[in-house]
Parts: structure tokens; sequence; C-alpha cells
């Protein structure tokens, strides 16, 4: 294999934040045994050897989530950076991320990323009403304003950033007011994901449920004012969007949401459990725990693999669906089964989705493949 991504919970599930639709606490509850080992400094070099030695020939990617992945420290990070360089021996190109509830970020944490070369995904969810709603400290406090003022600490130290707004019911109803008041943050580049409902509700139920008919409003709505600021020359990435565009030009996905098939990443949890997908660290599909068992094993094992094979088999509406090749079945977390039938949840807001916005797709990618071929020939 060319390249291996890890997304590691360096924390487990620990998190200094309460937020009423975490779906990695739904998950730890339905676990059996220990489930919340915070990652020690032996698991952690145990992780980085494995991974060095599972066989990719290009590049490592060394991703950090939770739970809130700095609980476990920044002496834990720069420790773990320490010991990449150090089993780094073949050089391969080593690349950082982290995915941040942003409460615990100071000018320190600030001065590691940027030395480190770190992505930073900061969770913010839409405005202060919506965020504060949903997204209380362990004592019950509003965040919202805390994480904007560390926000502007990352801006100031330059740090790479995007914002992950996770997409709820009262988010899904204001797109426009949503998506203006993220880019009043000064961050240009935006990831906005469904909430999941817990595994064992019916889809639909909670109240901060997002269901088809609200997602479909809420796309269309933000694309509209994003191509409106596509347009005017005011470019912002929204991860979603782009890769319908890249595809369009016949380019891979970036996300595995898009791409028809998983496998883009593993996780790996705090005790060094590995499972293939962040939406199924389940016992399920525990895969077996690195140090045991060596990770190039552990990939390659039966479990991995029918997990692997599972998300290629997409739901039977998807074989006629005229949209197919730029939706490619959605996230299998959202698959259902109806009828005796995997179906998507979300089928019928995708579908609303590109009937509004195929064409303006079709146009950003076409004039993306022309500056494209200009460039390329101007070189």
């Amino acid at each position: 294999m060319k390249s291996l991504n890890l997304l590691i919970k360096p924390a487990s599930g620990h998190c200094n934040m309460r937020c009423r639709y975490c779906f990695y606490e739904d998950e730890i509850s339905l676990r059996s045994g220990q489930n919340e080992d915070m990652m020690d400094a032996q698991t952690s070099e145990t992780v980085i050897k494995e991974a060095f030695a599972a066989g990719a020939q290009e590049s490592l990617t060394f991703a950090f989530q939770g739970g809130e992945p700095t609980m476990a420290g920044l002496d834990f990070f720069k420790n773990f950076v320490a010991l990449v360089k150090k089993y780094n021996t073949a050089q391969l190109q080593i690349s950082y991320a982290i995915q941040t509830n942003g409460l615990a970020i100071d000018e320190a944490w600030a001065d590691f990323f940027v030395e480190n070369g770190f992505l930073v995904g900061v969770s913010l969810d839409g405005n202060k009403a919506i965020h504060d709603s949903l997204r209380n400290d362990a004592a019950g406090r509003e965040t919202w304003n805390r994480v904007t003022k560390n926000l502007a600490i990352l801006q100031k130290k330059q740090v790479e950033l995007n914002i992950l707004c996770v997409v709820t019911k009262l988010c899904a109803k204001s797109p426009v007011k949503v998506y203006n008041q993220l880019k009043k943050l000064g961050v240009r580049y935006f990831q906005f994901i469904p909430c999941l409902d817990p595994l064992e509700v019916k889809r639909g139920s909670m109240p901060y449920s997002l269901t088809p008919d609200l997602y479909a409003s809420f796309l269309c709505g933000l694309f509209d004012e994003w191509y409106r600021d596509w347009q005017g020359g005011n470019y912002n990435s929204v991860r979603l969007f782009d890769d319908y565009v890249h595809l369009m030009m016949g380019m891979p996905a970036g996300t595995c949401a898009t791409s028809g098939s998983c496998g883009s990443y593993f996780v790996v949890e705090g005790n060094g459990s590995l499972y293939p997908c962040d939406f199924f660290c389940l016992d399920e599909w525990n895969l077996g725990k690195i140090g045991k068992t060596p990770l190039a094993d552990l990939l390659q094992g039966e479990k991995c693999t029918r997990f692997l094979q599972d998300s290629l088999q997409h739901p039977q509406a998807c074989a006629t669906c005229r949209w197919k090749s730029i939706c490619n079945g959605g996230c299998k977390r959202d698959w259902i089964r109806l009828d005796n039938e995997n179906y998507n949840y979300f089928c019928p807001a995708f579908k609303t989705f590109f009937a509004h916005a195929e064409k303006r797709l079709a146009e950003i990618a076409q004039a993306e493949l022309q500056a494209y071929k200009t460039a390329q020939y101007k070189g």
C-alpha cells in the first residue's frame, strides 16, 4: 500500500464537554469490557512502530480525535511526534491532524501545532445560539465564546485550520445564517456533517435529529450561498461540495462517504484496539489489539476484509440512480434496512440536492478543469 491513515483516540471517550448528540459516547456505552483507557506511552510507541512496519511505501497520516484528544495532554503529543521522527527511518511523508472541541487550546498548543505542521479541525456548530444549546462543558456551561476565543489564538499563530459543524435539526433550519456566521470567524475551510442518532433508536426520533427533509433544505440553502461566493471569486471550501466537484472532474473523492467504499482510515482506541471506522467502534468490529497482533496482519484479517467488502454492497436503489457517480451510496453508517434491503436514510435529501445543484456543480467542475489545463499549458 502507498499510504496508511490512522485515526487515534489518545483519550478514548474522555471529554471536557457533554455534547448532547455525541455518537462516540453512544458507541462506548454499547461496548463490553474496558472501554475508556487513556493511551499510555508504551501503547503509543507500539502503535507508531507497528504503523511503520505495516508496509506503507510513501506516507503515514496520524490523526487524533476523541472524545477530546487534548485531554491526553500536550506532553503526550510531544512524545508522540518525537517517536515518529525516531522510527521514520524510511523517510516516509508524515502528516498530522487533530479534531478538537477547542476548550483546552492555548498558545502552547498553538505553537506545537505550527512547529509540527498539524491540520487542526475545530468543532463549532453554526452560531452561538445553536452551539450553546447542544455543546456545553462538563459543568453544563456554554462554550461558544471560549472556543471562538481559542480559535483566534490558533489563527494568530497561523495554524492550518478548518471548522467542523454538526448539522442538527436546529442547524439545518438556518443554512444561510450558519454559513455566514462561520465565515465571519475568518476560516475558509468547512466540513458540515449530518448528526448521527444513537444506534439503538429509530432514526429521526431524538430532539436534535436531522431528518431527510431538513437535510435537503440545509444542503440546498448552503449550496446557494456557497455558489454565490464562488461566482464572486470568494471561494470557500465546503468539503462535501468540493468532493462532488472533484468527482465530476474525474478526480478521486476526498472522503470515504463520497468515494463509494470504506477503508480510507483505521481507528486506534486508547488501549490499542483497532477498528475499521470511527462510526463502527463496536465489539462486532473490533479487529484486535495492536501489540498482541501485528498491525499488518490485523489489516489483512478476515474481519477487516469482510467490513471493507460489505461497504461495496451499495443499496440496490443506487444501481439505477442518475447520480450514482457522484453520490456513490453515501456513508455506510446511514444505510438502514427497509423491505429487507439496504437503503440510505438520507437518499431523499441527496436526490433533492442533486436535482437542485447538478448544473451548477458541473459548471464549477468545467471551470476548474479549464483552469487546470491553462495552468498546465503555461507551465
